[in-house]
């Protein structure tokens, strides 16, 4: 796929083994296995390779904690800073200067994942990118407005689930509907939007 990585060990043994490491998939299997197999394998068990990936449930996060890209990070209000990012630390002014630092990177990041996507496309209409806070969907394809509008809350998500929702919105252009040959679109330019889906209606409640 283009977007999970599958790293393939092999191995003189005879199971199969799965495991992430981020966002690669390890799959450590005997020589004998060929990349068809593999392949038809991960997609049997999508399912339970999500559940394997998903990250702590966001109820476990603490009070100045939050996920930015994928990430959790820690955050630290210190009164004067501009927002900056340090490992896995954000350390801002305050509350709305950190809101602001998170819409601007929603502008910014969804704008060159949008740019670079787009480009695989070669049949789209001119449309403009809205961004806002939605809170029943992550993205909105509208073809009487040609506009479509991303939740600013993906900014908590990893850019592979970003990227999932752009090319979803961008493959309503030719189907305005969700039937079969919406979602072979889907796949022709994300293979693995199974296993994404999964991971956002998951975190749907964050």
């Amino acid at each position: 796929g283009k977007y999970t990585y599958v790293r393939v060990k092999r191995k003189a043994i005879k199971n199969i083994y799965f495991k992430w490491d981020k966002d690669d998939l390890i799959v450590t299997c005997n020589n004998y296995l060929s990349q068809r197999e593999i392949e038809k394998l991960i997609k049997k068990n999508q399912d339970s390779l999500i559940k394997l990936k998903e990250r702590t449930p966001k109820s476990d996060l603490k009070s100045n904690e939050m996920y930015y890209l994928g990430e959790k990070h820690i955050i630290e209000f210190d009164g004067v800073s501009k927002t900056y990012i340090d490992g896995n630390k954000i350390i801002s002014k305050d509350k709305d200067e950190l809101q602001k630092f998170l819409n601007y990177q929603c502008v910014v990041i969804f704008n060159s994942r949008l740019e670079r996507l787009k480009s695989q496309f070669d049949d789209l209409p001119e449309f403009r990118l809205r961004i806002r806070h939605m809170s029943t969907r992550w993205g909105v394809c509208n073809t009487k407005s040609m506009t479509v509008t991303l939740n600013s809350e993906l900014i908590k998500k990893d850019v592979s689930l970003i990227d999932y929702v752009i090319i979803h919105e961008l493959c309503h252009f030719k189907h305005m509907n969700h039937s079969s040959a919406f979602w072979s679109e889907v796949e022709r330019y994300y293979p693995y939007h199974k296993m994404a889906r999964k991971m956002l209606k998951e975190s749907q409640n964050d």
